[in-house]
């Protein structure tokens, strides 16, 4: 009796097995389609962002050349003449005075500090390097350029 009661049992056991491993492996099969379907989420919101920075780069340049070619005709429009010599002789003293006040009040403010720090005891070896920045380097450098390569342009171009 208990052989048949074992036997039952055992062949039980034996039967559901296979059901318990197919369960099993229904599991893993799951567990492994999920873990795709997340890489291939990650993988498209990877692509979405991409393609959004290719967009956003595309306005960009567009953005860009619009504002190059806004500034082009700003340039061309400033440049022509209106046939009244006093309004084209004010209109070309514009940029030269300016410049000419600017630099000139940035010289005395400079020259103001100098002798300042003079008058303060300190030597101009220490003085100079202390007021002479980078800064006021790029901006000399800057003016020279724009008046000096400016011309420059002009005369290749033919307008000077």
């Amino acid at each position: 009796m208990i052989e048949t009661l074992l036997g039952g049992l055992l062949g039980g056991a034996l039967r559901l097995a296979p059901e318990l491993l197919k369960w099993l492996d229904r599991a893993g099969e799951r567990r492994h389609e999920l873990a795709m379907q997340d890489k291939a989420l990650a993988f498209e919101q990877l692509r979405g962002a991409q393609r959004m920075a290719e967009i956003g780069a595309a306005a960009d340049a567009a953005w860009g050349g619009g504002v190059m070619q806004a500034l082009k005709e700003a340039v061309a429009a400033q440049g022509q003449r209106s046939g009244v010599k006093w309004a084209d002789a004010l209109s070309t003293s514009v940029r030269p005075v300016i410049t000419y006040t600017f630099m000139g009040l940035y010289c005395t403010v400079k020259a103001a500090v100098l002798v300042a720090a003079l008058n303060a005891g300190t030597s101009w070896q220490l003085s100079i390097p202390q007021i002479w920045t980078e800064g006021d380097q790029a901006l000399w450098a800057g003016v020279l350029n724009f008046w000096f390569i400016s011309r420059a342009w002009e005369r290749r171009n033919g307008r000077a």
